[in-house]
């Protein structure tokens, strides 16, 4: 295909029906100084989503009001009044998306008519905003896929507050789970953790603990046999070679922990699903 007949095929995707501009996802990155503000008295048919990066903002419904800090994700319903803005004496730095909720599975979206849920893990920050700013250059660039391509970093970014909503853990916690899923096949070394979630590591080991029913060492060991049944299972790699891939370099003792978790040793496990 030359490349005028790109062009054109690029140019027809781009054209929409009504329909489809109500599902469409727009996205941006503001700076916003203490003169900005929206009032919408009827509201809006799509959802807005805000996540606050610095600074201060608020945002105001007839039965809520917030202030919305830094790590804070915002989301206003459709169709219920609204105000918002950037708080006095404060520049709003925000990353914002508004989105229909025709493509989104309902259980993942709030009921209230203002949501705010604080992110305060670093990990947990770092990959919301990752997605925002897939969001909004694909959401610039366009293209054939790009609103699939919004979907799915958007997507992303409701099942992480869904799946923080039912944990409800501690974000060093949460922090520390993240840095062993990360670091599987190291050694433990509760030192090092601690130090990167700012606490000492008696007091991390006893907040772990209390959090979570299980040691560090347990959770890190769940972890790795959770990940070895998966490469038993769908993959022909040897119970040797999945014990070294997951972190085990005792070859007896992966078998005494996959037995202790899965109740039936490597060998039994894969030979009950071949592949």
């Amino acid at each position: 295909m030359d490349r005028k007949g790109e062009i054109g095929m690029y140019q027809e995707y781009t054209k929409m029906t009504f329909e489809e501009e109500q599902r469409i996802i727009i996205a941006g990155h503001y700076h916003a100084p203490d003169t900005y503000a929206s009032k919408r008295p009827y509201g809006r048919k799509d959802w807005l989503m805000i996540y606050t990066l610095g600074g201060e903002g608020y945002a105001s419904t007839p039965n809520m009001n917030v202030i919305c800090r830094t790590g804070d994700m915002t989301l206003l319903k459709p169709g219920i009044p609204h105000h918002y803005g950037t708080r006095k004496g404060e520049i709003w730095h925000m990353v914002w998306a508004h989105f229909s909720d025709q493509r989104m599975e309902p259980h993942l979206l709030p009921h209230h008519e203002i949501h705010q849920q604080p992110i305060e893990n670093e990990s947990a920050r770092h990959r919301i905003y990752s997605a925002f700013e897939r969001m909004i250059t694909d959401s610039t660039e366009g293209g054939p896929y790009a609103q699939e391509l919004c979907y799915n970093a958007l997507r992303e970014i409701l099942m992480l507050l869904a799946q923080r909503g039912m944990q409800k853990l501690d974000a060093r916690v949460e922090e520390t789970l993240f840095l062993l899923s990360q670091h599987i096949r190291d050694p433990l070394k509760v030192d090092v953790i601690a130090r990167k979630v700012g606490l000492s590591p008696s007091r991390l080991s006893h907040l772990f603990k209390e959090n979570t029913g299980c040691s560090m060492i347990e959770m890190l060991n769940q972890m790795r046999i959770r990940q070895a049944a998966l490469l038993l299972k769908h993959t022909d790699r040897s119970a040797f070679e999945v014990s070294q891939d997951v972190g085990f370099h005792n070859y007896n003792h992966f078998i005494n922990q996959f037995r202790k978790l899965i109740h039936m040793t490597p060998s039994a496990y894969r030979e009950q699903d071949p592949l």
